[in-house]
């Protein structure tokens, strides 16, 4: 699905107002259980509308953490 800056909008309005569910432009809905699941969604639709205006695919970011018992 390509995404618009409509869905960016709605997925932000849910954030503010707090509200799990959203419907995206092309009538498919989402609810979530959390905001970090709506914040994820919302970061997926900002880097694909980046990378479309910019002609740029961003990099994916992989973090490790490192345990030590001490």
């Amino acid at each position: 699905m390509a995404w618009t800056q409509a869905d960016l909008d709605a997925v932000d309005a849910a954030l503010t107002s707090g509200t799990k569910s959203v419907t995206f432009s092309d009538g498919r809905q989402i609810t979530n259980q959390d905001s970090d699941k709506l914040l994820a969604v919302r970061n997926v639709i900002k880097a694909e509308l980046i990378a479309s205006a910019t002609g740029v695919t961003p990099r994916l970011r992989t973090t490790r953490a490192r345990m030590c018992r001490r």
